[in-house]
């Protein structure tokens, strides 16, 4: 008698672009490569204010559009959409100036490009926000420069009340405003994680928010000087049991949905419960991602997609079924 092996199920080819899983991204890139602004506008026009605010950030990463989009303001300074994608622009350009380092690290000519941009982008969403108090993507757009320009919490604070009366669980710019409760950035731990469980439970039961909670204590692990000490921190008992509560709440919730976001709420949980140890439940994390992928907080790991690979490759290896 000749017995076969089970077939194992192949694992999925990675595609890099964190705006694969969305078609709208895609008709978005497709309208900035070609400079098509009726069809850039009627696409914005049609979003949720959610999803515009998505659709912005993506927009941002698409070097070369500074120029039309100059232009374009000029030609129609009433447009609500082109002063937000060139501020978006402005201030995705500016942090890569900047750069991911310490402050210390950073020198003066940076700083001074950097905060250039940033200023000229406030000033562009000033605007914006004064006749378009509703306007959640510049709200979040501003919550950036806020941090950036190192306005202070209070600041950050109270553009983020602005935009949450419009949008009480915009993801995004509650995500903006934890970075900026960290210690890093003048904040403390017990306000951002207080922030965060806040959030989480503010969110109707299968919403992403309770990702939060995630950032917040991988942001809290780095503090460590190294890979070990970091899954010290979160493999302690209240933190474990914190995030499994999260992941209950959101990605292992029956409600929950793949809508706008959802590849990065799922890459940070598969991050979290990788370095935690939990390989099953990162596994899960990675097989409900198939091939996309989301730079998360890979990136503090090294160069991110490596990262995004041997996190998933060890998981695939360690968190087989039982």
């Amino acid at each position: 008698m000749i017995i076969y092996a089970a077939a194992v199920p192949a694992t999925p080819t990675l595609a890099f672009d964190p705006g694969a899983a969305y078609d709208e991204v895609k008709r978005l890139r497709t309208a900035l490569l070609y400079h098509d602004w009726p069809t850039l506008r009627q696409l914005l026009d049609a979003a949720e204010p959610g999803v515009r605010s998505h659709l912005v950030r993506f927009a941002a990463d698409w070097g070369g559009i500074e120029l039309s989009l100059h232009d374009q303001l000029a030609r129609a300074p009433e447009d609500p959409h082109v002063p937000v994608l060139l501020a978006a622009r402005l201030i995705a350009a500016g942090w890569r100036i900047r750069g991911r380092a310490m402050a210390s690290y950073v020198d003066d000519d940076r700083f001074a490009e950097f905060h250039d941009h940033l200023r000229r982008a406030e000033q562009l969403l000033i605007d914006v926000t004064a006749r378009h108090p509703d306007d959640v993507a510049a709200w979040t757009q501003r919550l950036l420069v806020a941090r950036g320009l190192q306005l202070g919490q209070a600041e950050a604070r109270r553009r983020y009340d602005r935009l949450a009366r419009h949008l009480p669980h915009h993801l995004p710019a509650q995500s903006a405003l934890l970075q900026q409760l960290c210690p890093k950035w003048g904040g403390g731990w017990e306000l951002a994680h207080a922030f965060a469980r806040e959030c989480a439970e503010a969110a109707p039961p299968g919403a992403g928010n309770a990702v939060l909670v995630v950032e917040a204590h991988l942001e809290e692990s780095m503090e460590a000087i190294d890979v070990v000490r970091r899954r010290e921190h979160l493999r302690g008992p209240q933190v474990t049991a914190e995030i499994q509560a999260a992941a209950e709440r959101s990605v292992s919730h029956e409600d929950f949905r793949h809508t706008y976001g959802w590849v990065a709420v799922r890459s940070t949980f598969a991050m979290a419960f990788h370095l935690m140890g939990e390989y099953r439940a990162a596994r899960d994390q990675f097989e409900a991602l198939g091939p996309y992928t989301d730079q998360a907080m890979f990136g503090y790991h090294g160069e991110w997609r490596a990262a995004f690979t041997r996190a998933r490759d060890e998981s695939y290896a360690r968190g087989g079924r039982r």
